[in-house]
């Protein structure tokens, strides 16, 4: 780990919390948590800003909060597909899981990505394909309707026998593409009311997995 690595991690352990290292813990942190609020992260990644190097090193320390951080600060123009392959498969929780799925949607391997991460069986892999699909759905606009039209096949077919935290990920999925256009809306609340209730087990939290076709129409609204 690079001396620039070691103090952020340090800055890390100083500012952490019992309160919220019980809070991560409750989603899904192991007990290498030092319990580091958002903002205080948010203000690390200013101060830092993009550097591959320091976010390696926080992400090979394998602690919760700089592996979060990791994801905030590494730098998509310089990440490799191989780097991209071994830091999905240290995935252990979901915040993580999201944290490095967003990351690896703005690099140029986003795609590629994505069509093998969300055939895995390993549900935090697989969770971070479809992460992937939905930021796709929602920010590319290179990809025409049938990509996604496909992936609404997938999810339809596939949904109820995928793990746990990927059904909850296709799921978010099928929100973001069925809130790309009108085609799509109507592909996307046929395959909900296909569907039905997607039932995920989210633990000792407050968190839900939101009814696909409700939310579709609440972001529609908000659009309008």
């Amino acid at each position: 780990m690079t001396a620039s690595a070691q103090s952020v991690l340090a800055e890390l352990k100083a500012l952490g919390k019992e309160s919220f290292r019980k809070t991560y813990r409750r989603h899904g942190a192991g007990d290498d948590v030092y319990g580091v609020s958002t903002a205080d992260l948010k203000a690390l990644q200013k101060k830092i800003k993009v550097d591959q190097k320091i976010a390696a090193g926080l992400w090979a320390s394998g602690n919760y909060d700089a592996q979060i951080l990791a994801a905030m600060v590494a730098d998509p123009e310089k990440s490799d597909r191989a780097t991209l392959d071994a830091w999905v498969r240290d995935l252990d929780n979901y915040p993580i899981t999201d944290a490095f799925a967003g990351f690896a949607a703005a690099t140029p391997h986003a795609r590629g990505l994505a069509e093998t991460w969300m055939k895995s069986q390993e549900q935090y892999v697989s969770s971070a394909g479809w992460h992937i699909v939905a930021h796709l759905a929602m920010k590319d606009r290179s990809l025409d309707d049938d990509y996604f039209a496909e992936r609404l096949e997938v999810i339809r077919r596939d949904i109820a026998k995928a793990p746990n935290r990927t059904r909850h990920s296709m799921n978010g999925a099928l929100i973001a593409i069925g809130s790309r256009n009108p085609a799509l809306e109507k592909k996307a609340l046929a395959a909900a009311r296909a569907i039905g209730r997607v039932e995920v087990d989210h633990g000792d939290t407050n968190c839900t997995t939101p009814d696909a076709a409700e939310y579709i129409a609440k972001i529609k609204a908000r659009q309008k």
